[in-house]
């Protein structure tokens, strides 16, 4: 039997969204317990990617260095 991912994780924006694009120019990002999950913010049924938490931080060092 498969393991459910828990449901209570909320999507969190970008602190970097401005009000003035109505908040919806950036990815939305969702931490589960096995996984980050990323979708468009303009589009959020359009589909999600998702990383192991490790990929993930490893991004996140890249893109901030």
């Amino acid at each position: 039997m498969k393991t459910l991912e828990p449901t209570c994780t909320t999507w969190r924006t970008s602190s970097y969204t401005t009000a003035s694009e109505g908040g919806t120019n950036c990815v939305e990002i969702r931490d589960t317990m096995s996984q980050v999950r990323i979708r468009d913010t303009k589009d959020r049924s359009g589909g999600e990617l998702s990383f192991g938490h490790a990929p993930w931080r490893a991004f996140l060092r890249s893109a901030t260095s």
